[in-house]
């Protein structure tokens, strides 16, 4: 059973391994979609993969659709090559349950794969001719918060973006510049109308895009490389424009359990393929049941009726109150104050974590008891019935596999937007967050955390993080097993309103955080003594 157009005519050999396949023929939409481009998505991962990827096989099982989506990969090269080609761009996506089930299902509606290389000359060639099509109706984007930045920490162009800027559209690297470079192409083409939607995890993604490629387009213009009427076209929303969206659906990287299973089944060559450029990728997805995509409907040249595949289209007022519900409250605070001490006390599995009783209290209180209080409803959903499912049945799922060391990457970028917007509700409610429990408990789990030492005084490697160095040598002097080594060290970290959105000792909850830090590191089982005195 090989995971090809060929190989899924031995229907039985599919149907026996308890495998269900495309009710369409999936080599002919690819020749309809080739000829006929609708639907465009940069950054072809694992989410992108089983969840966009899904929402498109369900339309056009139920004749909604008839065109599957143009993958295009502007990054991670080697994905196409290794995965997307020897598949016939086919993906077996496998739902991982509670209760150990698992649902198979092979998606049909990846139509094609292209490289974003401007060196390439055929395949440049193919994208700009699928930009210049009329009947394009939507680029959507799954390329983490960094394919949309310009610039380093310092404020400067980043050297692919320089290059960018200065060679213009003929030649360029970086994904927004290869996007501003194919929008360009459909400009010059008849100036059509497009959305381009970010379905990334990231506040106000459509206006971080918007604003990389606006960025782009002006500066080519002012070096002459484009015409000034391209920057105007861009910013004609009747003609482009850059929807928010809301995405959630945990996808971690694909297990070894599932691959086994899926060869003892019968299905061949379902190896874990690592990248060149770290992506952990293979011919099936993994991921849990429970997914939302909330997307706002602005769409001028026409769209898929996403909602008939469960969407919920919005206008950007609820489309940004389900984003900060979810990334403040009800989801990645949970992920973020969990996952650090996860690493103190020894669990591997974020759901094995959840077991454990302060671990699943400190959950239970960052969520409801201050999290809830200052949540804007969206009112396409509860937050507390999100939050129900979230606690009871996503986080426990071990069968997901999904490691706190995962969760932990890159946490100084996320704690200010985690745990920050709260504190800040609070302040303009009452003046203070001085009252506040757990999140601050979760913020000193994250600066006993950066010391690398365990509670039993074992040392462990940290999750990459672009502000390790700074922060590491910020905690230098601070001991392990010598609370009076701590004296103001954190304060120019608590303090820093660029990371917390609020200068936490303003807030009422920087000293406190600093004496929790100090009863975690003066000894053995010092931080779960800490977790029992406050929880």
């Amino acid at each position: 059973m090989k995971l090809t157009y060929n190989g899924l005519n031995n229907q039985e050999d599919w149907t026996a391994a308890g495998i269900s396949l495309p009710d369409y023929d999936p080599a002919r939409l690819a020749r309809e979609t080739q000829r006929d481009p609708r639907w465009v998505h940069f950054g072809i991962g694992n989410i992108f993969r089983f969840f966009l990827g899904g929402i498109a096989d369900a339309l056009i099982s139920r004749g909604e659709m008839d065109r599957g989506i143009t993958c295009v990969e502007a990054y991670d090269f080697d994905v196409v090559d290794q995965i997307y080609t020897p598949h016939d761009n086919l993906a077996l996506a496998v739902t991982l349950h509670q209760d150990g089930r698992m649902d198979r299902k092979v998606l049909g509606s990846l139509a094609e794969a292209i490289k974003a290389r401007s060196d390439d000359p055929a395949a440049w060639s193919r994208l700009r001719d699928i930009f210049s099509h009329p009947g394009l109706q939507m680029i959507s984007f799954t390329i983490t918060e960094k394919g949309y930045a310009l610039r380093d920490a310092d404020g400067k162009y980043l050297s692919h973006v320089k290059a960018d800027m200065e060679n213009g559209p003929a030649a360029v690297t970086g994904a927004m510049g290869v996007v501003t470079a194919l929008l360009y192409a459909r400009f010059q083409a008849g100036r059509y109308p497009l959305a381009l939607v970010s379905m990334d995890n990231v506040s106000r993604n459509g206006e971080k895009l918007r604003q990389s490629v606006l960025e782009t387009a002006h500066i080519w213009a002012d070096k002459g490389l484009v015409e000034p009427a391209f920057c105007n076209y861009l910013q004609d929303e009747t003609r482009v424009t850059f929807p928010w969206t809301m995405i959630d659906k945990i996808t971690p990287r694909p297990s070894p359990a599932v691959a086994r299973t899926l060869e003892e089944s019968g299905a061949e060559e379902m190896d874990i393929v690592v990248t060149s450029k770290q992506t952990y990728i293979a011919p099936f997805v993994n991921a849990e049941a429970p997914a939302y995509l909330v997307v706002e409907d602005r769409f001028p040249n026409g769209r898929p009726p996403l909602e008939l595949a469960g969407v919920y289209m919005a206008d950007r007022t609820t489309v940004n109150a389900a984003e900060r519900m979810k990334v403040t409250v009800c989801l990645n605070p949970i992920h973020t104050a969990l996952c650090t001490y996860d690493c103190l006390l020894g669990y591997t599995l974020f759901a094995d974590g959840m077991k454990d009783p302060q671990l699943s209290e400190l959950a239970r209180q960052v969520g409801y008891t201050e999290g809830l209080p200052v949540v804007k409803d969206p009112g396409i959903f509860s937050p507390r019935a999100f939050l129900d499912e979230v606690i009871q049945s996503r986080f426990p799922n071990r069968y997901l596999g999904d490691t706190s060391a995962r969760i932990s990457v890159d946490i100084s970028q996320m704690v200010g937007i985690r745990f920050g917007e709260t504190i800040k509700a609070y302040i303009a409610r009452d003046g203070s967050a001085e009252h506040l429990t757990a999140i601050p408990l979760a913020i000193a789990g994250w600066m006993r955390y950066l010391l690398a030492v365990d509670d039993q005084g074992n040392p462990f490697e940290l999750a990459p993080d672009p502000m390790l160095p700074e922060l590491r040598a910020q905690l230098a002097t601070v001991k392990y097993g010598d609370p009076d080594s701590l004296t103001d060290q954190l304060r120019p970290i608590l303090s820093n309103a660029n990371l917390f959105g609020v200068d936490l000792y303003a807030a009422g909850i920087g000293d406190r955080i600093e004496a929790m830090v100090r009863e975690e590191i003066s000894g053995p089982g010092a931080v779960r003594a800490a977790l029992i005195h406050y929880l």
